[in-house]
């Protein structure tokens, strides 16, 4: 039985929330939407158009979180993935002052073969541990693309 993550459960209640505010203001809605006076209508679509846009970003988020946490588990049945030595501050993240300096070694293998998704994957772990979030997302982005072209 696959176990939840915290973050996973997290977004799942939001967008139950999501849903319930969307059914529960529907009848405002419907009503503002129906009034025929102009801002009644504008404020009737911004009610229901914003919330589906918040959906529609979280939702990309969570298909990208799945297909990252796949590749990773992938790599993980394959003992493709390095062992985890870094030391650990209090908080349980990795040294930061490690992390950089081992993560030279994760960009000479991208270099190396960039065409490898499975690099890629290991170098969005070595950003992510070094606490460069958005590079780790960017090279995790790039590891989906060159694993669904192969």
């Amino acid at each position: 039985m696959r176990r939840f993550s915290g973050a996973q459960i997290g977004v799942y209640v939001l967008l139950a929330l999501m849903a319930i505010y969307l059914f529960a203001i529907a009848g405002i809605v419907w009503g503002l939407v129906t009034s025929g006076e102009v801002i009644g209508i504008v404020m009737g679509f911004a009610l229901i158009v914003f919330p589906i846009v918040g959906v529609l970003f979280v939702m990309r988020d969570l298909r990208f979180v799945l297909q990252s946490n796949r590749l990773i588990d992938r790599m993980a049945e394959a003992g493709e993935l390095p062992e985890d030595n870094l030391p650990r501050q209090k908080s349980g993240r990795p040294d930061r002052a490690a992390a950089d300096a081992e993560f030279e070694s994760w960009k000479d293998r991208v270099e190396a073969n960039p065409g490898d998704w499975r690099n890629w994957v290991l170098l969005g772990l070595a950003y992510r541990a070094s606490g460069d979030t958005p590079r780790a997302r960017q090279a995790l982005r790039r590891a989906i693309e060159l694993e669904r072209a192969a």
